[in-house]
């Protein structure tokens, strides 16, 4: 793009060259050039600008939006973490204690939580399970398991709070690049309504699915298997028998299509850690336990996990010197219906 002073200059020389005469700087027509300069270097910002926005390589926000549409692809909108929130009593009561729907409790580094049903604490009980999603959309809701202690507000009678597992499932918003991988793709494998394309991109267009992988002839000649994962990785009845209407409303004639969840392979993973010089060994082993668990989505469906991707993940937290990861002990190949999904975190502190 052409700068203002370069345009500038440009006109003054033209100008010199028609008349033979050197115009000052501080001269009216001086000043009115390079006003029509600055006018000008605004349209050639606008024309780089238009260009970049017409064609899906190089398009961004509502505009790549606008690419997708036409290709029937819709940005995926981020999803809330979800988990339950155990409230507890320090003795139990003779009566029944309802916890209400909205009840808002945090982690210590205040991300917040919401109860999404009122709850009860049965008379003679001392706790209560109460389902909680995060109260904003992204992965910042990804809390591990007893992190979520702090009550903004206690009900009264409720002593403390916490939750006895993690609350995964959230995840952000499609990003542009994300976007547009998907479009670019829709273009390189075109589904023409028979073809595996055509169920993967009809199966991904679902709000909450995060990844599918299509099987042809899984039962046989006429058979379509579409194996579909959510954002935290299983997904719910709901979503399989959502997929499974729509695609059975769309396949060829005489094609029987199975929705179906993913088989599960739970993986542990167990790491020493040595922190940066100035981290404390708390700080390093919460932040290499979210790395890890946001490595752990229904993204990796049909994939392999690889050791080295954890060790990156960690790594890229900032916070640690070196690592040694203990499990799993090799990397694990994944097949069409596989999805690793995190099992027990153990992380230790290694020494120096």
């Amino acid at each position: 793009m052409k700068e203002v002073d370069e345009l500038y200059g440009k006109m003054l020389a033209v100008f010199e060259e028609k008349t033979g005469f050197t115009m000052d700087d501080t001269a009216d027509l001086a000043v009115r050039l390079y006003a029509a300069a600055a006018q000008i270097q605004t349209l050639y910002a606008y024309s780089d600008w238009a260009i970049n926005q017409s064609f899906p390589q190089t398009a961004t926000g509502e505009y790549l939006d606008y690419h997708a549409a036409l290709r029937g692809i819709v940005r995926k909108a981020g999803t809330k973490a979800r988990g339950s929130l155990r409230f507890r009593l320090d003795a139990a009561r003779e009566d029944d204690l309802t916890v209400k729907r909205g009840t808002v409790c945090a982690t210590a580094g205040l991300v917040r939580f919401v109860t999404t049903e009122d709850g009860v604490i049965a008379a003679g009980a001392l706790y209560a399970d109460i389902p909680a999603e995060a109260e904003s959309v992204g992965t910042s809701g990804n809390a591990g398991a007893e992190t979520i202690t702090v009550m903004t507000r206690a009900p009264e009678g409720v002593s403390g709070v916490l939750n006895p597992k993690a609350f995964t499932g959230g995840s952000g918003a499609e990003t542009d690049e994300e976007l547009r991988a998907r479009v670019l793709d829709s273009f390189i494998r075109l589904p023409n309504g028979a073809n595996a394309a055509f169920y993967e991109l009809r199966a991904l267009s679902h709000a909450g699915v995060e990844a599918a992988v299509v099987i042809p002839r899984m039962n046989g000649i006429g058979t379509v298997g579409v194996v579909i994962a959510a954002p935290e990785g299983v997904p719910s009845e709901a979503l399989l028998q959502q997929v499974q209407d729509d695609l059975d409303a769309v396949r060829e004639i005489a094609v029987d299509v199975t929705v179906l969840a993913p088989e599960v392979q739970a993986v542990g993973v167990t790491a020493q850690l040595l922190p940066k010089t100035g981290v404390s060994f708390e700080t390093a082993k919460a932040a290499a336990e979210k790395a890890v668990r946001a490595l752990f989505t229904g993204a990796l469906l049909g994939k392999s996990l690889y050791r080295a991707a954890i060790l990156n993940a960690i790594f890229e937290t900032g916070t640690v010197q070196n690592v040694k990861l203990l499990q799993p002990e090799t990397d694990i190949d994944g097949t069409e219906r596989t999805l690793c999904r995190l099992g027990e975190v153990t992380i230790t502190e290694a020494e120096a």
